[in-house]
Protein backbone atom coordinates (compact mmCIF):
# COMPACT_ATOMS: atom_id res chain seq x y z
CA UNK A 1 0.00 0.00 0.00
CA UNK A 2 1.19 3.46 -0.86
CA UNK A 3 2.28 5.70 1.83
CA UNK A 4 4.34 9.20 2.78
CA UNK A 5 5.25 10.82 5.82
CA UNK A 6 4.96 14.55 6.93
CA UNK A 7 7.18 15.84 8.93
CA UNK A 8 8.61 18.99 10.18
CA UNK A 9 12.76 19.10 9.77
CA UNK A 10 15.88 21.44 9.38
CA UNK A 11 19.05 20.73 8.34
CA UNK A 12 21.36 20.93 10.72
CA UNK A 13 24.38 21.37 8.70
CA UNK A 14 22.24 24.52 6.50
CA UNK A 15 21.33 25.57 9.93
CA UNK A 16 24.93 25.56 10.78
CA UNK A 17 25.63 26.95 7.29
CA UNK A 18 23.34 30.23 7.78
CA UNK A 19 24.55 30.81 11.29
CA UNK A 20 28.25 30.78 10.34
CA UNK A 21 27.33 33.11 7.25
CA UNK A 22 25.33 35.34 9.91
CA UNK A 23 27.91 35.94 12.28
CA UNK A 24 30.70 36.60 9.35
CA UNK A 25 28.35 39.55 8.21
CA UNK A 26 27.50 40.87 11.41
CA UNK A 27 31.29 41.28 12.22
CA UNK A 28 31.83 42.98 9.14
CA UNK A 29 29.01 45.23 9.20
CA UNK A 30 29.92 48.75 10.04
CA UNK A 31 27.20 49.24 12.21
CA UNK A 32 28.30 46.12 14.80
CA UNK A 33 32.04 47.96 14.93
CA UNK A 34 33.24 47.57 18.58
CA UNK A 35 30.03 45.78 19.61
CA UNK A 36 29.99 42.88 21.87
CA UNK A 37 27.83 40.48 19.96
CA UNK A 38 27.55 36.60 19.81
CA UNK A 39 25.66 34.13 17.76
CA UNK A 40 25.73 31.18 18.61
CA UNK A 41 23.74 27.47 17.75
CA UNK A 42 23.40 25.03 20.31
CA UNK A 43 22.78 22.18 17.97
CA UNK A 44 21.70 19.20 20.22
CA UNK A 45 18.44 21.34 21.48
CA UNK A 46 17.94 23.82 17.97
CA UNK A 47 18.29 26.79 20.18
CA UNK A 48 20.24 29.56 18.69
CA UNK A 49 21.38 32.16 21.30
CA UNK A 50 22.37 36.07 20.79
CA UNK A 51 23.95 38.51 23.17
CA UNK A 52 24.42 41.63 21.85
CA UNK A 53 24.32 45.34 23.87
CA UNK A 54 20.72 46.88 22.52
CA UNK A 55 17.58 45.84 21.47
CA UNK A 56 17.91 47.81 17.88
CA UNK A 57 20.82 46.01 17.50
CA UNK A 58 18.95 42.48 18.45
CA UNK A 59 16.35 43.16 15.63
CA UNK A 60 18.96 44.02 13.02
CA UNK A 61 20.47 40.51 13.90
CA UNK A 62 16.74 38.80 13.51
CA UNK A 63 17.01 40.55 10.16
CA UNK A 64 20.40 38.88 9.31
CA UNK A 65 19.50 35.84 10.67
CA UNK A 66 16.43 35.38 8.42
CA UNK A 67 18.57 36.64 5.59
CA UNK A 68 20.68 33.85 5.59
CA UNK A 69 18.44 31.32 6.22
CA UNK A 70 16.61 31.98 3.47
CA UNK A 71 19.11 31.71 1.34
CA UNK A 72 20.07 28.21 2.20
CA UNK A 73 16.74 27.52 1.44
CA UNK A 74 15.38 26.89 5.02
CA UNK A 75 12.06 28.17 5.82
CA UNK A 76 12.03 31.29 7.88
CA UNK A 77 8.30 30.23 9.92
CA UNK A 78 11.07 27.40 11.69
CA UNK A 79 11.82 30.19 14.02
CA UNK A 80 9.82 30.68 16.81
CA UNK A 81 11.86 34.42 18.40
CA UNK A 82 9.01 34.22 21.45
CA UNK A 83 8.76 37.81 23.10
CA UNK A 84 11.11 37.37 25.73
CA UNK A 85 15.01 38.88 25.92
CA UNK A 86 17.00 38.77 28.67
CA UNK A 87 18.91 41.51 29.72
CA UNK A 88 22.16 40.88 32.10
CA UNK A 89 23.98 44.44 32.88
CA UNK A 90 24.75 46.22 29.32
CA UNK A 91 24.05 43.04 27.37
CA UNK A 92 20.71 41.69 25.71
CA UNK A 93 20.29 37.89 25.65
CA UNK A 94 17.80 36.57 22.97
CA UNK A 95 16.99 32.37 22.60
CA UNK A 96 15.43 31.91 19.07
CA UNK A 97 13.90 28.13 19.24
CA UNK A 98 14.31 26.31 15.67
CA UNK A 99 10.78 24.02 15.71
CA UNK A 100 11.59 20.42 14.99
CA UNK A 101 8.87 17.83 14.32
CA UNK A 102 5.12 18.46 14.18
CA UNK A 103 3.04 19.27 17.69
CA UNK A 104 0.17 17.45 18.60
CA UNK A 105 -2.02 20.32 17.91
CA UNK A 106 -0.93 20.83 14.16
CA UNK A 107 -0.93 18.00 14.05
CA UNK A 108 -4.58 17.04 14.69
CA UNK A 109 -5.23 20.14 12.22
CA UNK A 110 -3.72 18.20 9.95
CA UNK A 111 -5.51 14.81 9.96
CA UNK A 112 -8.57 16.84 10.17
CA UNK A 113 -7.80 18.68 6.54
CA UNK A 114 -7.13 15.17 4.97
CA UNK A 115 -10.56 13.38 6.95
CA UNK A 116 -12.26 16.41 5.39
CA UNK A 117 -11.25 16.25 2.02
CA UNK A 118 -12.90 12.73 1.75
CA UNK A 119 -9.94 11.14 0.29
CA UNK A 120 -9.65 7.83 0.21
CA UNK A 121 -6.40 7.91 2.01
CA UNK A 122 -5.73 7.57 6.05
CA UNK A 123 -3.83 9.70 8.03
CA UNK A 124 -2.09 8.64 11.53
CA UNK A 125 -0.23 10.39 13.95
CA UNK A 126 2.88 9.14 14.70
CA UNK A 127 4.56 11.00 17.26
CA UNK A 128 6.32 13.80 15.94
CA UNK A 129 5.19 12.89 12.19
CA UNK A 130 2.22 12.03 10.55
CA UNK A 131 1.96 9.37 7.77
CA UNK A 132 -0.80 8.96 4.84
CA UNK A 133 -1.46 6.42 3.23
CA UNK A 134 -3.67 4.80 0.63
CA UNK A 135 -4.55 2.20 -2.24
CA UNK A 136 -3.89 5.14 -5.20
CA UNK A 137 -0.80 7.37 -5.67
CA UNK A 138 -3.18 9.98 -7.61
CA UNK A 139 -4.74 10.17 -3.74
CA UNK A 140 -2.13 10.44 -2.18
CA UNK A 141 -0.54 13.42 -4.53
CA UNK A 142 -4.13 15.16 -4.03
CA UNK A 143 -3.46 14.97 -0.19
CA UNK A 144 -0.25 16.93 -0.43
CA UNK A 145 -1.62 19.36 -2.85
CA UNK A 146 -4.52 19.98 0.07
CA UNK A 147 -1.76 19.69 2.76
CA UNK A 148 0.09 22.60 1.18
CA UNK A 149 -2.87 24.99 0.47
CA UNK A 150 -3.26 25.11 3.95
CA UNK A 151 -1.86 27.51 6.51
CA UNK A 152 -0.32 25.76 9.60
CA UNK A 153 2.31 28.03 10.73
CA UNK A 154 5.37 25.40 10.34
CA UNK A 155 7.22 24.60 7.10
CA UNK A 156 6.22 20.77 6.25
CA UNK A 157 7.93 18.65 3.95
CA UNK A 158 6.67 15.04 2.32
CA UNK A 159 8.97 12.27 2.30
CA UNK A 160 9.23 8.56 2.09
CA UNK A 161 7.40 8.13 -0.51
CA UNK A 162 6.65 4.46 -1.21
Amino acid sequence: MPSFDIVSKVDLQSLDNAINNAVKEVATRYDFRDSKTSIDLDKKNYVISVVTENDMRLDAIGDVLISRIMKQKIDASCLDFGKEHYSSGNMVKKDIRVKQGIEKEIGKKIVKVIKDSRLKVNASIMDDQIRVDGKKLDDLQAAISIVRQGDFEIPLQFVNMK
